[in-house]
């Protein structure tokens, strides 16, 4: 009776070892296949991103600082204003005879000057042939004032004349009255010690075309 019984838990022993066995086996091989399907998920995500590192390059120097840069906003560049326009400048009127001045010259002089409207001019057997242009004579009723009269030029000086009564210089001098009277070059503005100044293109010009003996009207 006790064989037996030993024979039939030996039996039931070797049932149980013989399941219990494939099923270790079954769980050692679901634990490798999913320890397998790990390390290859590892590895696949491993590539991926090494793969990104190496399509995105590290930003150039100059990039970094761009980034690292504090932003400003960009400055509004100020228009110039239009300038203004300038007026433009009315040429002086030009200087006319009236029938007074072409009454008070005769034809025969060369050389005429109108001391009230301060002009002089130059002509030939009564047509005009310079002029008229501006003149400074001296300061009526005074020592200086120009003399009145009909004179003849007796001598002629040249650009770097100086006087010798007065040290002021008397560029292209025409005398023509006592005293040392002349046309020459001299200020258009500040009255003159008795002469009759003209800028200093026009005395050129007087000396050139004034011979000695030339009749001059001074009225």
């Amino acid at each position: 009776m006790q064989a037996r019984s030993r024979h039939a838990a030996a039996r039931r022993l070797s049932q149980v070892g013989g399941y219990a066995e494939p099923a270790n086996l079954t769980g050692k091989r679901e634990s490798a296949r999913r320890l397998a399907a790990l390390l290859i998920v590892a590895a696949a995500s491993t590539v991926v991103v090494t793969a990104a590192a190496i399509a995105s390059p590290s930003p150039s120097p100059a990039v970094r600082r761009a980034t690292a840069t504090t932003w400003h906003a960009p400055r509004r560049l100020t228009q110039p204003r239009p300038a203004t326009p300038q007026p433009t400048p009315t040429p002086p009127a030009p200087l006319t005879l009236t029938a007074l001045d072409r009454e008070s010259c005769p034809a025969k002089a060369t050389a005429c000057v109108d001391l009230t409207r301060h002009l002089t001019w130059l002509q030939s057997a009564g047509r005009v042939t310079f002029g008229p242009v501006q003149a400074e004579p001296g300061p009526p009723g005074s020592a200086h004032a120009t003399p009145r009269g009909t004179f003849d030029v007796s001598w002629k000086a040249g650009a770097n004349f100086v006087s010798n009564i007065y040290n002021e210089p008397m560029p292209w001098a025409v005398f023509f009255a006592p005293g040392g009277i002349a046309f020459h070059g001299g200020s258009l503005t500040i009255p003159s010690h008795g002469c009759v100044h003209l800028t200093d293109q026009n005395a050129r010009y007087y000396n050139d075309h004034l011979p000695v003996g030339a009749e001059v009207v001074v009225f």
